[in-house]
């Protein structure tokens, strides 16, 4: 959760919020983009991108060559890991998961505990992590039933993981052995293929250390103190010290020793994030180092205090009892907060301004009304916001769990919405100009349920606003949304309650506050020049919405949705002129706007079958994003920047062009010979979706910037000029020859 502060907002304040976060936290990133990973596997089994392709071999092994009836026998999860990645220990450190084991055995049979192996530290950035490189096997005990049928025996598992180098690709795997069953009175005997695989295992387990262990403590400052008379000081080397607590000590903090007479004595640091009552006169946890012997250096593993507890493995043969309430998951209160706040920031982003200026001036004709009636306007817009942001979350996370890779603004990667949306606002604009007087009944147009002056007008304002809302993403919204996303769905609905709760707060804090009312100016012919003022900004809304139908869609679609347009238009003139007509008249504008809206209908099919081809490359430009292309420029060590954009997010278009446009910028990506590449998400791109949810994002807009050394960074979802510079200028300087290739 830290590092999603960092990237939704600028580095001062991402720094400034981050100290208030609990430590419980510091891993929601990976674990996010774990689940959301887990998730999508499951779901869509869409494969990797070729880069991540292995990156983790997971393989299910028994020691034993056959089973006996109630003799427990050793398994072991084997982990082989490409170069240069790393997966988890119990305690991963600064950042990371442990791998984690999920059985599935026949009836009668039990699984013990994890023994983990000594782990190595391995320093990512200012980070400190604890893992494993290379090769692992993660053993297990497993106890047969005392009676046996006649075999053979499959054993299965499902194992989750986190792979990381300088980036963390969540993975999972299905790993499955078979053995046979033994003939009566045998007993279980090692296979002589797993046989040293299963000793060398073994041989990296902590051993309980043959020496007391005791902690002191100035200040911050912890000493270790392993009381080992016979150490050797020429002879020590490579001492760490690997805590099973993770609030214990700071990770990446150095670690001093020395040996004397006494013994051996780690300096650490404790931990700033360790509990006021947790004591310190004891630190349970993994001691490794290297000693020289006459037979040459021996690295040796001590286990110190009490090893955790491990979780109780259920027993698939019988059902799980019903869990009791629990408190909130952790991260969700945190996660609720940023979402309350992005959507306290969205009434003041150009998707939402105009919708709620034009309820803000209802409420002036309000103001003569009771401030009970008054407030239950305000309870009807806030019913109106959680409904519908409960309703888009309900189908996203529907959508999600079954298999489909959609993200916030999901909806708006259809063209038919976007028509829709446009012909709804395209309705509300000519109402406020005058062509379809408020209270009519052309107010069936869509606009009248925003525009009328009972408790329903103002709910489907709030159903208007939240629609309108979602193109725009605010500062805060691409962590909790990307949290709401990777839970289960009462969370997820949670988080989008408070993001709605937030959007619908300051209307309703105007409406309860009739004092704040009475000092707008009261109504008059002022209402209608501003009403007809506020036209225009819905106008610009329907032309926007028209450009991303043309991003969409093809020729052929583009005319079908200016021709519905114009049928809007139609429908709202004849309605119109039928309140001056007779009754005849009016049954005649009737079917006529009847007609119109069947044409309406018949144009939409058009939208969805003709879709806009892929966009060209523009010289000097940026190019198309693919996974390839990214792989390709990394493997060559190119400094690449990915633009994660879409034509209807207008959090994008502000980006693209108040910073990544500038004279400065452009510069910048010349000086240091960075490739731009842009993916477009206006219409569904799996490809794309898969990079944002590697990422903890669930929409657009997302800026990576990779050093072409193994390093990417985040930008924030807000970009300004000066941050992409300050980005920039952390690169190193690019070769002049290649310089001077890409100038030319």
């Amino acid at each position: 959760m830290r590092q999603l502060l960092r990237t939704t907002l600028s580095p001062e304040a991402g720094n400034a919020l981050t100290g208030a976060v609990p430590v419980v936290l510091r891993r929601a990133p990976v674990a996010l983009a774990a689940l959301l990973a887990a998730a999508g596997a499951a779901a869509a089994q869409a494969p990797r991108p070729s880069k991540y392709a292995d990156l983790v071999r997971a393989e299910l092994v028994a020691e034993p060559g056959a089973l006996a009836p109630g003799q427990p026998f050793a398994v072991g999860l084997r982990l082989t890991m490409k170069p240069g990645w790393h997966v988890y220990w119990r305690n991963p450190g600064d950042s990371g998961l442990p791998p984690e084991i999920a059985w599935s055995l026949p009836a009668g049979y039990a699984a013990g505990p994890v023994a983990w192996p000594a782990p190595e530290r391995i320093p990512v950035a200012d980070l400190m992590n604890f893992g494993y490189e290379g090769d692992v096997l993660l053993t297990a005990t497993v106890t047969p039933p005392a009676a046996l049928g006649a075999g053979p025996v499959a054993l299965r598992a499902k194992v989750s993981y986190l792979a990381c180098e300088r980036e963390c690709v969540p993975g999972e795997a299905s790993v499955a052995a078979t053995l046979p069953v033994a003939g009566p009175g045998a007993s279980v005997r090692p296979d002589p293929r797993t046989r040293d695989l299963f000793g060398a295992a073994r041989a990296r387990l902590p051993a309980p250390s043959p020496w007391p262990s005791r902690v002191t403590r100035e200040g911050d400052a912890l000493t270790l103190h392993l009381d080992a008379p016979g150490l050797r000081p020429e002879a020590i080397r490579d001492v760490a010290f690997f805590p099973y607590s993770e609030t214990a000590i700071e990770h990446a903090a150095p670690q001093t020793a020395t040996v004397d007479a006494a013994g051996l004595h780690v300096a650490l640091t404790r931990s700033s994030q360790a509990p006021p009552g947790e004591p310190a006169w004891r630190l349970d946890g993994v001691l490794t180092l290297t000693e020289e012997t006459g037979g040459g250096p021996v690295r040796r593993a001590l286990a110190l205090g009490e090893e955790p507890a491990a979780p109780a493995q259920p027993d698939p043969a019988r059902p799980a009892p019903p869990a009791p309430a629990a408190d909130a998951p952790e991260g969700l209160w945190q996660a609720a907060l940023l979402a309350f706040l992005g959507g306290l920031l969205l009434n003041l982003m150009p998707c939402v301004f105009p919708v709620l200026s034009i309820k803000v001036l209802s409420l002036v004709r309000h103001s003569g009304e009771s401030p009970g009636r008054v407030r239950l306007h305000g309870l009807a817009y806030a019913g109106g916001v959680m409904a519908t942001f409960l309703g888009l979350a309900a189908i996203l996370i529907g959508l999600r769990a079954g298999g489909a890779r959609v993200g916030w603004g999901f909806q708006l990667q259809s063209p038919l919405v976007v028509a829709c949306l446009a012909y709804g606002l395209f309705a509300m604009a000519l109402s406020l100009s005058g062509v379809v007087p408020i209270g009519t009944r052309a107010a069936g147009l869509g606009d009248g349920l925003t525009r009328r002056a009972g408790l329903q007008g103002s709910f489907f304002t709030g159903v208007l606003a939240t629609l309108v809302a979602t193109p725009c993403t605010a500062p805060f919204m691409g962590a909790a949304v990307g949290f709401a996303l990777t839970q289960g769905a009462a969370t997820g609905l949670a988080v989008f309650a408070a993001l709605g709760l937030g959007l619908a707060l300051p209307f309703c804090a105007l409406a309860a506050w009739p004092a704040a009312l009475r000092r707008l100016p009261r109504p008059g012919a002022w209402m209608e020049i501003l009403k007809g003022l506020l036209a225009f900004p819905l106008y610009a809304t329907v032309a926007w919405l028209v450009w991303v139908l043309s991003q969409q869609v093809g020729p052929g679609g583009l005319l079908a949705a200016l021709i519905g347009l114009v049928l809007v238009g139609f429908c709202a003139w004849v309605l119109e002129r039928a309140r001056d007509a007779g009754p005849a008249g009016r049954r005649i504008a009737q079917g006529a706007a009847l007609a119109g809206l069947v044409a309406l209908g018949a144009t939409l099919p058009g939208l969805e079958g003709d879709r806009a081809g892929p966009a060209a490359a523009v010289a000097g430009g940026p190019e198309p994003f693919s996974q390839a292309r990214l792989d390709a420029l990394l493997g060559e060590r190119r400094p690449v920047f990915v633009n994660m954009t879409a034509a209807w997010c207008i959090t994008c278009q502000v980006n693209e062009r108040a910073a990544l446009a500038g004279a400065a910028v452009r510069a910048g990506f010349r000086a240091h010979d960075v490739t731009y590449l842009k993916g477009d998400w206006t219409r569904r791109d799996p490809e794309i979706t898969r990079v944002l949810e590697a990422h903890g994002r669930s929409g657009v807009p997302l800026y990576l910037l990779y050093d072409g050394r193994g390093a990417v960074a985040v930008l924030p979802q807000i970009l300004t000029e000066a941050t992409v510079r300050d980005a920039l200028a952390a690169l190193p300087a690019a070769d002049p020859e290649r310089r001077a290739a890409a100038a030319d």
